[in-house]
């Protein structure tokens, strides 16, 4: 599908700090918006329905996947998260730009629907850090940290499937760095051509 706005994929195991970065960009830019993904886990915290997530329970979300609603979806950590599809086309077809924070299954998934998609993944700076930053977050148990940081062990292993990695070992520079992976697919060629449609048209470069 083409269309004017480009769809950022960011993916990374729990703990690297995909959730901050990707919030922090939302605040320094207004062309950017958040595709706010279904989930059948509890919210955490201060997690409000409607805008971490779409929270429902198994029954809605699988009769979702019958009717067709979803983009992708993918079972993660025991809970299924799914990503809608009527969201996404309309707000790219407006010319939008929107961020997806998403598991690597569902961003390989989109990459196959929208060639034109941009992956990135976060990474941390060790696997000391990260499990320390799980256990620092305070929301989850011994063991269900032990099984976070066991599926992080294949989820880092896709990164080389990704567009641009970014390793968030100082938050600041992380965030540069997102920052700058967005506005770089901005300027490619193929982004302004169909950003910019009829300039590339007066021009004969459509």
């Amino acid at each position: 599908m083409e269309t004017p706005g480009n769809l950022f994929c960011v993916a990374a195991p729990s703990g690297a700090g995909k959730s901050s970065l990707v919030k922090a960009l939302l605040e320094l830019d207004s062309h950017l918006v958040v595709s706010v993904s279904h989930t059948t886990r509890p919210p955490r915290g201060q997690e409000v329905h409607g805008r971490e997530y779409w929270f429902v329970d198994e029954p809605a979300f699988r009769d979702m996947i019958d009717r067709g609603e979803f983009f992708e979806w993918a079972q993660v950590h025991g809970n299924l998260y799914g990503t809608s599809r009527k969201a996404i086309e309309e707000r790219l077809m407006q010319g939008m730009d929107v961020v997806l924070e998403i598991d690597w299954q569902g961003a390989l998934q989109i990459k196959q629907l929208f060639p034109h998609a941009v992956l990135i993944f976060i990474l941390p700076p060790s696997w000391q850090e990260l499990e320390q930053r799980l256990r620092r977050r305070g929301e989850d148990g011994a063991e269900v940290i032990a099984t976070r940081l066991a599926n992080a062990r294949l989820e880092v292993a896709q990164a080389q499937h990704f567009d641009f990695v970014i390793v968030n070992s100082l938050f600041e520079t992380a965030l540069f760095d997102l920052k700058a992976v967005v506005h770089s697919q901005r300027l490619k060629f193929a982004a302004q051509r169909r950003a910019r449609s009829q300039v590339f048209t007066a021009l004969g470069l459509a």
